[in-house]
């Protein structure tokens, strides 16, 4: 048996009135080059069924260009996937890969999170203490085994 998904909540014609007031429908409806009521009636049947499936039209190049449109060539196909993936299209998300603290501009005046201010680096030219000091290292510290 299969399950069927959700319906509407609300009553539909209040959907309707709150999607028509929405900025963001509004706005989605002009980057698709669809009139508002149009968009919101889309999709309001798609809320309504579930199950439909969205229509995917694919036509040939011959037949855009009769019908006005100029297709992209695949270069062009490419490279808008690679701006995709680059996020340059202006429609990612947020960025979690950036949390404001990888690196700073500026470190002038403000002290170091990595407690190494003051330090200077060991200059050893005695390969024995060189090399104990590598074993400490390794094991965690002086005295840790």
């Amino acid at each position: 048996m299969s399950q069927q998904k959700p319906r509407l909540k609300k009553p539909v014609e209040k959907v309707r009135a709150e999607l028509l007031a929405d900025p963001d429908t509004k706005r989605i409806a002009k980057s698709v080059g669809m009139e508002l009521e149009a968009y919101v009636e889309l999709v309001l049947d798609y809320a309504q069924n579930p199950d439909k499936q969205p229509m995917l039209q694919v036509a040939d190049d011959a037949e855009l260009r009769a019908a006005g449109y100029e297709p992209p060539t695949p270069e062009e196909v490419g490279q808008f996937f690679v701006a995709g993936a680059k996020g340059e299209l202006g429609i990612e998300g947020p960025r979690f890969d950036k949390s404001g603290f990888d690196s700073a501009p500026s470190a002038a005046g403000k002290p170091s999170l990595q407690g190494t201010e003051g330090e200077k680096p060991m200059a050893s030219d005695d390969p024995e203490k060189r090399q104990e000091l590598l074993n400490q290292m390794r094991k965690g510290g002086p005295g840790r085994i």
